[in-house]
C-alpha cells in the first residue's frame, strides 16, 4: 500500500495528513508532493500528521529520509521555499523513533524540523516564533 496524502493550507501552515504503509521510496515521494504544495501556497510552516502511517522505518531508513528531506528543502529554494521552513511531524511508535534519528540527521543538515508524539505539540512548536537549536534532538 502506498502512502496516501491529503494537503490543505488552515490557520496559518500547510497541514499533511498521511495514511498507509511506510516505505523509504513512497516518503521520498510524499515528501516532494509536500514540498510543491509548500512551493504553491508559499507558507513557512507544515504540520505533518503521520499518525495514520504503519511500518517500522530500519535505522538506516531514517537516516537516508532525514538526509534526503534536508537536501531537498535546500534545492527548492529556487521555488520560493525558505530554508528556514519549520516541518512538525506527528507520528506514533513504530514510524517515530523514540531516540529521534531521522529529525537528528535532518537537523544536522540545517532543516528546521521536529517529531512528536502527539499532534497537540506539534501544532505548539510549529507556532512557537523562535529559531530552532540544531544541538537538541530531543523533539522538544
Amino acid at each position: 500500500m502506498s502512502i496516501q496524502l491529503k494537503i490543505a493550507f488552515e490557520q496559518g501552515f500547510l497541514k499533511v495528513n498521511a495514511k498507509g504503509k511506510f516505505s523509504l521510496n513512497e516518503a521520498k515521494r510524499t515528501f516532494l508532493e509536500m514540498l510543491e504544495a509548500v512551493a504553491r501556497h508559499k507558507t513557512g510552516k507544515v504540520l505533518f500528521d503521520g499518525r495514520k502511517l504503519d511500518g517500522k522505518p530500519e535505522t538506516m531508513e531514517r537516516f537516508y529520509y532525514g538526509e534526503f528531506a534536508a537536501k531537498t528543502v535546500a534545492s527548492f529554494a529556487d521555488r520560493g521555499v525558505s530554508p528556514a521552513t519549520r516541518f512538525a511531524y506527528a507520528l506514533r511508535e513504530p514510524v517515530l523513533d523514540p531516540r529521534r534519528f531521522g529529525e537528528t540527521v535532518a537537523r544536522n543538515r540545517s532543516m528546521d524540523v521536529r517529531a512528536f508524539d502527539n499532534l497537540e505539540d506539534a501544532i505548539e512548536w510549529l507556532e512557537n516564533n523562535t529559531s530552532h537549536n540544531p544541538d537538541t534532538g530531543d523533539g522538544k
